[in-house]
């Protein structure tokens, strides 16, 4: 059996781990054969791709981003595009099976070209942690690490010169990379989209840290609105997607948090940082452990279904299961975090 493996969509650290996994357990316990499809999607429907082995692997788990490329192709798009025209590039290539690593929109295309009867499993990839279908995908530890230590040193120069520090991190629709950074840096307050807040609300606990000679922090998503904005706040224009760029609400609150409380309040985005750079530990182990699961629902020829993570164990799951409602932030963890606002 020849089996394809393509990256697709934003990238994060692991993504590298899983294929590392993949192909080291696929070879020496299943006899498989592997290629990578190159740039995710693109490569799938160009028939673009390369021989992966032991070799070509080697070391990867400890590499951030994507030996293999990605892009935001949609594989039912364009002249080459389609279930019939991907069956046809897949039989002249002589793959027999794809792996897609990716997030909601990469699985909802794998899922498509499942229910066509294509061969197709799934690996869940975001560092949102906003899928619905397992419980942590890979690339989280690591942007919450990054996000805690940006924190950390932030804390440092907020407290020589007494200033508000806003610290705004990723995080279009949910955010757990917000309230986990928030909780790991004793950040003062923390926005998250799923709860809107005033700037006077925001402001209040401001001023009672700053009242009691402590420098604010404040961790911010994204994604966050303040009450009264109907969307998110963007001035970047719109992705592949035609959704807006996110990136500056924490540019927005700082100037607003100064005027009102006379604080000098400085904003940091750290934007694509927290995607680079090598995965954390924990990244690298899940990352490893759904490689080594997808490859046991190649073997077992479960097409359409991904890996999911539940509890501590590895299981599949209808790859349906990640497109309906996204992972939020439930009240009672934000109302958990809450309690040591201020």
């Amino acid at each position: 059996m020849r089996v394809g493996i393509l990256t697709s969509g934003g990238d994060c650290p692991g993504l590298n781990a899983v294929i590392r996994a993949a192909v080291l357990t696929g070879m020496v316990h299943h006899g498989l054969e592997f290629v990578g499809i190159r740039d995710g999607y693109r490569g799938l429907v160009e028939g673009d791709v390369r021989v992966l082995n032991r070799s070509s692997v080697r070391g990867t788990s400890r590499i951030g981003g994507t030996i293999l490329g990605t892009s935001r192709t949609n594989p039912y798009e364009g002249p080459n595009g389609g279930a019939a025209n991907v069956a046809k590039t897949l039989e002249r290539l002589g793959i027999d099976a794809v792996m897609a690593i990716g997030g909601e929109g990469t699985l909802a295309a794998a899922n498509r070209l499942a229910d066509d009867g294509l061969p197709v499993v799934g690996v869940p990839k975001t560092i949102d942690n906003d899928l619905d279908a397992t419980d942590y995908t890979f690339g989280f530890d690591t942007a919450v690490q990054i996000a805690t230590e940006a924190g950390d040193r932030l804390r440092t120069t907020g407290d020589s010169h007494m200033r508000c520090m806003v610290l705004e991190v990723m995080g279009r629709h949910v955010g757990w990379i917000a309230l986990h950074t928030g909780i790991a840096t004793g950040a003062h307050v923390t926005l998250i989209p799923e709860q809107p807040r005033s700037i006077e609300w925001i402001c209040e606990y401001v001023q009672s840290v700053y009242d009691r000679r402590r420098a604010p922090l404040v961790v911010v998503s994204e994604g966050f609105k303040l009450e009264g904005m109907d969307e998110e706040y963007s001035r970047k224009g719109l992705d592949a997607y035609n959704r807006p760029r996110l990136g500056g609400i924490g540019e927005v609150l700082a100037p607003m948090i100064e005027e009102r409380t006379g604080i000098e309040s400085r904003s940091t985005v750290l934007g694509h940082i927290q995607r680079g750079g090598a995965p954390s530990g924990a990244d690298r182990v899940l990352a490893t452990r759904f490689g080594l699961a997808a490859i046991d629902a190649i073997t077992a020829k479960a097409w359409g279904t991904m890996v999911s993570l539940r509890g501590t164990e590895i299981v599949r799951v209808p790859m349906s299961d990640a497109l309906g409602d996204l992972k939020r932030v439930p009240d009672h963890r934000y109302r958990e975090a809450e309690l040591l606002f201020g």
